[in-house]
């Protein structure tokens, strides 16, 4: 009996793409079949689109990191889950990715600031996930293709038991997988924002007490454009001297004004940046207003395409912590965060903006800057969560910014 065979005989679940590809494996998240058993006659399933994320840590704030919603994961790193899990380290309020696919999710943890398991921290929160799969070779399929559309289905003990329904199942689990949207053209930032809008006074977590620092004297207003931003975000911001405002992506030009702000940030957030109509008209309307622009990933794609940009989809996009990326002024390389399936074209940018960063795994374009409007953008995540914090510089100079347009308009 072949090793395959043994695992599919043995499988809780299985993970199915669009390509018709099917994996094998266990059930390691939310598997109350019983409770839902009515999703798909018996079975429980998520489908999204799969991606492959590189880091080696942080496992916690990629589930809960806005920009995954409708996104399946897929860990590279073997072990995911031996420190456990703290709502310390959570980026949102709630997972927004769709499921998770890992070659061993740890049932046993070991960290001092632990909680609880990763298995029972996915059942309470009902985030389907499949680990047992070869993840090397899932994502070298991944890479080959690009980024697949799947589904992970829960298989109830009949079904796992007999051969001829876990084919039936794995069936029914591809067509879900080819059913499902995908990406392009979907509008989701809405979907991962606040509905309401709220300030902010919390800087950026200390080992030292076990806390999170206590705000200063905030020097500066910033004003920021949920479009599914994450908290350390909000923290990076705070630690710099900067009273924030967060309003939900569907705030007009007159609510955003109204909070007074003296630079604005358009955060990170998933899904294709071409539907977000209402957030390039409201960056049209603050450049012309002349207010320091600050643009994040999302943000980044919606500044430069406000300014008439194009952009694309990418094969299988960036996710990981691992991201080298080449600042072209100085030469200088960042090691960056990294999570967007979508990129500008580089071609496509209007002459007064100037390149200021590029990927080194590909060239793609992740940065850029201009003087007439006011405006710096990363495609990456500088907050460092999880990742480096290479790329921290650039709330400094966001913050540069603002100060030097205040200080311009005080001498005038």
């Amino acid at each position: 009996m072949s090793l395959q065979h043994t695992l599919e005989t043995a499988a809780t679940a299985l993970l199915a793409l669009s390509d018709e590809s099917v994996f094998y494996g266990f059930s390691k998240g939310y598997n109350d079949i019983a409770r839902d058993k009515d999703k798909n006659g018996g079975g429980l399933y998520c489908v999204g689109e799969v991606v492959f994320n590189t880091a080696m840590t942080g496992y916690q704030e990629i589930l809960t990191d806005p920009s995954y919603h409708s996104q399946i994961i897929v860990f590279t790193q073997p072990h995911i889950g031996n420190v456990g899990a703290t709502s310390l380290d959570e980026e949102a309020d709630k997972i927004f990715s769709r499921g998770m696919v890992a070659r061993k999710i740890s049932d046993h943890y070991s960290n001092w600031r632990a909680t609880q398991s990763l298995p029972t921290y996915l059942k309470q929160r009902q985030m389907i996930a499949i680990d047992g799969i070869d993840t090397r070779k899932l994502t070298r399929h991944l890479r080959q293709q690009g980024a697949l559309n799947g589904c992970i289905m829960v298989l109830p003990p009949p079904v796992a038991a007999d051969e001829t329904q876990r084919a039936d199942a794995a069936k029914k689990a591809i067509a879900y997988a080819q059913e499902f949207s995908g990406l392009g053209g979907a509008m989701l930032a809405e979907n991962a924002s606040t509905t309401q809008s709220f300030e902010w006074d919390t800087c950026e977590w200390q080992q030292s007490g076990d806390k999170y620092k206590a705000a200063g004297e905030a020097q500066r207003r910033v004003t920021i454009l949920d479009c599914g931003v994450k908290k350390n975000i909000l923290c990076a911001l705070t630690e710099r001297g900067c009273h924030v405002t967060v309003l939900p992506y569907t705030a007009d030009y007159q609510m955003l004004k109204a909070s007074n702000p003296d630079g604005v940030l358009i955060s990170n957030g998933p899904g294709d940046p071409e539907p977000c109509e209402n957030a390039r008209t409201l960056v049209r309307q603050l450049m012309n207003d002349n207010i320091p622009l600050f643009g994040l990933c999302l943000g980044h794609q919606i500044v430069a395409s406000a300014l008439g940009a194009k952009t694309e989809k990418m094969k299988f996009g960036h996710h990981g912590a691992n991201h080298p990326v080449q600042e072209q002024k100085s030469g200088h390389v960042f090691i960056t965060s990294q999570n967007h399936g979508f990129a500008v074209q580089t071609d496509s940018l209007p002459p007064q903006v100037r390149v200021t960063y590029r990927s080194l795994f590909d060239g793609t374009l992740q940065g850029i800057a201009a003087d007439h409007p006011p405006l710096i953008t990363f495609q990456g995540h500088p907050e460092a969560s999880p990742g480096p914090k290479d790329a921290a510089v650039l709330f400094n100079q966001f913050v540069g910014l603002i100060d030097q347009h205040k200080q311009a308009h005080a001498q005038a």
